[in-house]
């Protein structure tokens, strides 16, 4: 069995596991989100990510901010300097005053991510792969960083991860220039050993809480 298939199925046997052993902490969270923190939808209203081949797809994500929060900060004039804070830090902000209450231990042990097991289940995500980026931050960043074009394609040529490299190095800690080096290496390199690898690391990323914003 190559690689691809053998990863195939392993991941998405792996995350039907995964979502019936944090089913409880999935539940209480909806309910946290719906009936104690935030009126609005259960999961982020964001725009789509770039998958394999320059797909785009939607990304499950519990959401941990206020409604629309992503198409605020990009136009509403009270958000400008947060807009622009955020672009400085690689697309990643540290404490974001979009955040429902609860939002920051949610997205500290990363249970916005849960979700996105069912992006594995229908194939357009993987447990282990890069960052999914979005496209308007794939261009501006590379604007800000032009050394990383090369690093697109490799980038692009393998499905998006829940959990990768960079998200086991360090997370938001990492800027965008070394986060998209990792991934490409990893989509050029990938193998089970070092899938295997990431994946026993991911838990105590999780834990720890290490780089989370």
């Amino acid at each position: 069995m190559n690689y691809d298939l053998f990863k195939r199925i392993f991941e998405t046997g792996f995350s039907i596991f995964l979502l019936l052993l944090f089913w409880p902490v999935m539940v209480l969270t909806v309910l946290w989100i719906k009936l104690i923190s935030s009126e609005g939808p259960v999961f982020a209203d964001t725009p789509k990510r770039v998958g394999k081949n320059g797909s785009l797809f939607y990304a499950y994500k519990f959401r941990s901010m206020i409604p629309n929060a992503h198409e605020l900060m990009r136009t509403d004039p009270k958000l400008k300097k947060l807009y622009e804070q955020y672009k400085k830090g690689s697309y990643k902000l540290h404490d974001d005053p979009r955040l429902i209450y609860g939002g920051q231990l949610i997205r500290r042990f990363s249970v916005d991510e849960m979700p996105q097991l069912l992006n594995v289940i229908k194939g357009e995500m993987a447990l282990i792969g890069p960052r999914p980026y979005y496209a308007d931050e794939l261009a501006e960043q590379q604007e800000k960083y032009p050394q990383t074009k090369k690093y697109i394609e490799d980038v692009l040529s393998a499905k998006p991860g829940i959990t990768g490299m960079w998200q086991v190095s360090g997370r938001s800690n990492i800027n965008f220039d070394k986060r998209i080096a990792l991934d490409a290496y990893y989509s050029k390199n990938k193998n089970f050993w070092m899938d295997l690898t990431i994946l026993i690391k991911t838990p105590w990323a999780m834990i720890s809480g290490r780089g989370a914003v």
